[in-house]
């Protein structure tokens, strides 16, 4: 499997992530089978955020109720790890979602990784340019917008 993220949207993350160096960051990712085309960030709501995160509940239930009026498709989560690499760990493997994507970045470096039964495994992140992300996320055709710069948590 490969996925591709346009290059503005992974330097958003990877930004929101270095401005964050003592605490875990997270948010959510949208788009289709094969891409993520939008993130969005979420509170990490974890007590302990230097080590572990949690993406905030409320806006979980959110992006659901958004989907079910014809928003954007949650396809998964990114989150950080401040002080190591961007392996996933056994904590992350536990958590993962059947079928749901799961990007962590640390520091510039990145994986990503797709939820399955055993936990996760790796996939594919091609990073393409902006004006090359053209694809279908719903009925009609669309052509993602690029990313705003992330605001503060």
């Amino acid at each position: 499997m490969r996925v591709r993220i346009s290059r503005s949207l992974l330097d958003a993350i990877l930004a929101r992530a270095g401005a964050s160096p003592d605490r875990e960051i997270c948010g959510l990712l949208f788009g289709a089978p094969g891409l993520i085309a939008q993130a969005a960030p979420a509170a990490n709501v974890h007590p302990d955020p230097a080590r572990h995160f949690e993406v905030d509940p409320a806006a979980l239930i959110a992006v659901h109720k958004a989907a079910r009026a014809g928003g954007p498709h949650l396809i998964g989560h990114y989150h950080s790890h401040p002080s190591g690499s961007p392996t996933a760990s056994a904590e992350d493997a536990e958590a993962a979602e059947e079928g749901q994507l799961c990007l962590i970045v640390a520091r510039e470096a990145y994986r990503l990784y797709r939820g399955e039964s055993g936990g996760l495994a790796p996939v594919q992140l091609e990073i393409v340019p902006d004006d090359d992300l053209h694809v279908p996320l719903r009925k009609q055709e669309h052509r993602v917008a690029p990313t705003r710069p992330f605001a503060k948590d």
